[in-house]
């Protein structure tokens, strides 16, 4: 293919300058064929691109050169001219070539230095998210086999909590890995089904530590239809942004969900009257081990990727901007199909 569009790309230029040589000159269509060698260089690779120059020098000579449709040339100067211009298409094609194929080892080096910049955060992350929540359970479940003589019934209910905290720390962490694993290997695969929006979000909501120091509010949308959508990916968008409200919030904010719809988009808002985000790193929230500078220890910095992957995959859209009365507002919009009980029930 890189063959047929170089010799076409040759042609239809020599075509084009064939019916006009009268006003623009011989001298002037060889810049032209040079032009176009060196547009198909940095297009295609070594090869495609000789032929391309040796085959713009030949055209050149037998239809652009005086005397016309001759491989003869009749002066020096042309003669000199032609062997230039055979060199300089070639050493174009070769230097082009090499140019690119630098810049894409430079591309190349860049990028595994990004991955192992982020294979290094990666690791710092995990190292503290799934050690601190092992540590935990390993030090709790010792105490209980050590002291199970000596401990107080409430000391053990506590220890208890301790550990049942912790798990549910490392589960969503690993649930955090998992999800992003599907995602970057393209097997995520939509399990579509009729979903109580207000049932989801109420299930989610049941499920954050009641130990949690943030206040949830959320108000039901009665005249809400069901929607076709993923339940457990959806379950985990709104789990990862309360989440992620509780996590870079103070103590004591509030967070508000809301649900909507306009014809057949359901929109989810959540929304909090923290700190917000700084303008300038609006952009960068979804990126994938980002976290906000000087925040607290904690968090893997994938659960917003996730958020916009899992939307993404429903061909939705997730977008962050600062309330004007403070704090910071996720707004989901999700195309999906709808429908009320009462159709439910007659299907």
């Amino acid at each position: 293919m890189q063959y047929l569009i170089s010799v076409a790309l040759v042609f239809v230029v020599a075509a084009a300058c064939f019916y006009t040589a009268g006003f623009i000159g011989y001298r002037v269509i060889a810049l032209l064929l040079l032009m176009t060698v060196s547009l198909v260089a940095m297009l295609f690779e070594i090869l495609p691109v000789i032929v391309a120059a040796v085959l713009s020098a030949i055209i050149w000579n037998f239809f652009f050169i005086p005397p016309l449709f001759t491989f003869h040339i009749d002066n020096a100067e042309d003669v000199l001219m032609f062997l230039l211009y055979f060199i300089i298409a070639l050493v174009n094609a070769v230097l082009t070539f090499k140019i690119r194929a630098a810049e894409n080892k430079a591309r190349d080096k860049e990028e595994k230095e990004n991955a192992i910049r982020l294979y290094n955060t990666l690791l710092n992350s995990l190292s503290h998210e799934l050690r601190t929540p092992v540590s935990t359970i390993l030090g709790a479940v010792d105490t209980l086999k050590e002291n199970k003589e000596t401990l107080t019934s409430g000391n053990q209910a506590e220890l208890l909590n301790v550990i049942d905290n912790a798990s549910i720390r490392l589960n969503r962490q690993v649930e955090n890995l998992l999800s992003m694993s599907r995602l970057e290997s393209g097997m995520l695969k939509l399990k579509i089904d009729w979903c109580d929006i207000n049932d989801l979000i109420h299930s989610v909501i049941q499920k954050i530590s009641p130990d949690s120091k943030h206040k949830i509010e959320f108000h039901p949308c009665d005249n809400l239809p069901f929607f076709r959508v993923d339940t457990g990916l959806l379950e985990q968008v709104i789990h990862n942004l309360i989440h992620n409200a509780i996590q870079y919030t103070p103590d004591g904010t509030t967070i508000i969900i809301d649900a909507g719809h306009q014809s057949d988009v359901l929109s989810i808002t959540v929304s909090d009257n923290g700190n917000g985000f700084p303008g300038h790193e609006i952009m960068l929230a979804f990126d994938k081990f980002y976290r906000l500078p000087n925040t607290k220890i904690g968090g893997s910095g994938l659960g917003l990727s996730i958020v916009k992957g899992f939307v993404e995959a429903h061909k939705g859209k997730v977008k962050l901007e600062n309330n004007l009365n403070g704090g910071a507002k996720f707004t989901i919009e999700i195309p999906a199909e709808t429908s009320y009980i009462n159709s439910l029930k007659n299907e």
